[in-house]
């Protein structure tokens, strides 16, 4: 049972270097914002759904493959980004489809999905593109602008 109305989930795998950005998002606001619970998404998929329940406003951050022009690219999407989107293929179901069946199912009235182009994803990599780095910066900034803008409250992370 959640603790607050809001929340950000981190999906990503950190030992699959850039692939890690969500996560490392995600890591920037833990403890940062009273009203908002921070949750460890894992790899995604059908997992994410019951991560939404009981809330009302959800942000996703993840790392995307060829969404961006550039490595590092923040992109936000409101409504559920595009299936067709080859930024899905590292999991068993995009963020896409999972935002659009949590929606179907009434988890939560607001979910942002925000990406960061990963550009190429290593395996067994804890090594994190400068680029990409650069981009869990700004996703971070962006995010920070969602949740005062959901809660009212400010923080300073970065």
């Amino acid at each position: 049972m959640p603790k607050n109305r809001v929340c950000i989930i981190g999906c990503g795998n950190p030992l699959m270097g850039n692939d890690g950005a969500g996560i490392l998002t995600m890591r920037l606001f833990e403890g940062k914002f009273p009203a908002v619970d921070v949750i460890d998404g894992g790899t995604g998929g059908f997992g994410l759904i019951p991560l939404m329940e009981g809330y009302e406003k959800v942000v996703i951050v993840d790392a995307m493959v060829g969404v961006g022009d550039s490595i590092g690219d923040v992109l936000t999407f409101e409504a559920p980004p595009s299936w067709d989107l080859p930024a899905y293929a590292l999991h068993d179901i995009g963020i896409g489809e999972v935002v659009a069946i949590a929606r179907e199912l009434g988890y939560a009235s607001d979910i942002v999905t925000v990406g960061i182009e990963a550009g190429e994803i290593e395996a067994f990599s804890q090594e994190i593109d400068p680029a990409v780095e650069e981009g869990i910066r700004v996703a971070g900034q962006v995010i920070r602008r969602i949740l005062q803008e959901w809660t009212g409250e400010s923080a300073s992370i970065f």
